[in-house]
């Protein structure tokens, strides 16, 4: 062979690695790198959120039925105060006056009673021995009757006015501690129309209730009984337990939107729940302890048809995740609820291949999944990256579905 054709055999060759070289990483271009996560089991919770105000099982408005000026107090906020304890004093002056008053109108009835009596006597003993006439006799019986009636109303008088009196010393109804006091030192109150509160008084801060607005396309999952928790703000990392202990069947309306008011018992022995902070709060609907679990977005792709004739190389999950974090339509909302869907993966020969799957309950990031051919381990398909970069939107993922609204009751709780 002259060095002529060996030259041009080395060309070709050449050209043909050069061709297949471009061809593969055309194909290699064209074909999506999957982000995938691995099937793994853990627990899962289904809740539904809300949000309410804490406060003490029992309060007692504190008001008066004196009107006066503020004379002294003898309570104030946080204290801790017994029953039938003198808390605050309204100035009696006027009751006192009021009083003497209607002792002195209760004597003048009682004289003119007296005398009234006596000329009563006196004319029946007359009309006795026909000195004087049956009208002198009846007038008298009358007098008679009237003053005894003016001593009853006299004696009437006289209670109201001490009952007025004894209104002007505010006593403690329960024993509890003091959460407002409504009222400072000389300030005029005016019980004329209606008793001005004084102070409110909690029983017992202890034990606490929390009032939950809950809508009423979740009010049908909710129940006596259900385990609940929540967070405040003071206490932003610690999550704290309570129970739901009455559903009321009052409703109310804000922005056509139908609530309905959800009592949940508290306990408070350390005392760090105070009276009117937030709660945000999340029932326990539904619960599964070592199952399977996938991201939702995983149960969200739809691949193209062109998708499904390519192969592609596999790729750990990383960087951005697949747009949108609600449930899969359809998804069940307790542990014996469930629908069906598709988990989709690279086959053995590098295409992507999908298995039907059992979905149970979300808690609005992850969902439970059974199938007979789930293993742990096996890697899921949760997206694609486009050129080795990371999708960051639904509309540039082939595999993304619009991202929706779950159905009530999924929707992101506390994990364990």
């Amino acid at each position: 062979m002259n060095n002529r054709t060996v030259w041009i055999v080395a060309a070709g060759l050449v050209v043909a690695a050069g061709v297949t070289w471009i061809s593969v990483r055309s194909a290699r271009k064209a074909a999506p790198a999957y982000r995938q996560v691995t099937l793994a089991r853990g627990d899962v919770e289904s809740t539904i959120s809300a949000t309410g105000k804490l406060g003490a099982v029992t309060t007692v408005q504190v008001g008066t039925q004196a009107s006066g000026q503020v004379s002294a107090l003898y309570a104030d906020f946080n204290d801790h105060v017994k029953k039938r304890q003198l808390i605050a004093r309204i100035d009696p002056t006027l009751q006192q006056q009021a009083v003497r008053e209607a002792d002195a109108g209760l004597q003048r009835n009682q004289a003119e009673f007296d005398k009234a009596d006596v000329d009563h006597t006196r004319s029946k003993a007359l009309n006795d021995r026909e000195l004087n006439s049956a009208s002198d006799l009846n007038a008298s019986e009358y007098a008679l009757a009237v003053a005894r009636a003016n001593v009853r109303s006299g004696q009437i008088a006289l209670e109201k006015a001490r009952r007025n009196l004894s209104y002007t010393s505010i006593y403690a109804p329960i024993d509890g501690i003091v959460i407002e006091r409504n009222v400072d030192l000389g300030q005029t109150v005016a019980a004329s129309v209606s008793a001005p509160q004084l102070f409110l008084i909690a029983n017992d801060l202890s034990k606490m209730q929390i009032l939950a607005s809950v809508a009423e396309s979740d009010i049908g999952q909710i129940h006596e009984g259900m385990p609940v928790r929540f967070t405040v703000q003071s206490e932003a990392r610690k999550k704290f337990i309570g129970v739901v202990r009455q559903l009321r069947l009052q409703s109310t309306t804000t922005e056509n939107v139908v609530n309905y008011t959800v009592v949940i018992g508290v306990d408070n022995a350390d005392g760090k729940l105070l009276p009117g902070m937030t709660a945000t709060v999340a029932f326990l609907t539904g619960s599964a302890t070592n199952v399977f679990l996938v991201p939702n977005a995983a149960l969200r792709i739809r691949p193209t048809q062109a998708m499904l004739g390519q192969t592609g190389s596999p790729r750990a999950a990383g960087g951005t995740r697949a747009a949108g974090n609600t449930m899969p339509a359809g998804a069940a909302r307790s542990r014996n609820s469930t629908s069906e869907g598709l988990l989709w993966y690279v086959g053995a020969d590098r295409k992507l291949a999908n298995t039907r799957v059992h979905v149970g309950i979300s808690d609005g990031q992850k969902t439970e999944v059974q199938g007979t051919e789930l293993i742990a381990g096996m890697q899921v398909v949760i997206g694609t990256s486009a050129s080795g970069a990371s999708t960051t939107a639904a509309t540039s993922n082939p595999f993304q579905q619009p991202s929706g609204s779950g159905p009530p009751g999924q929707r992101g709780g506390f994990l364990p």
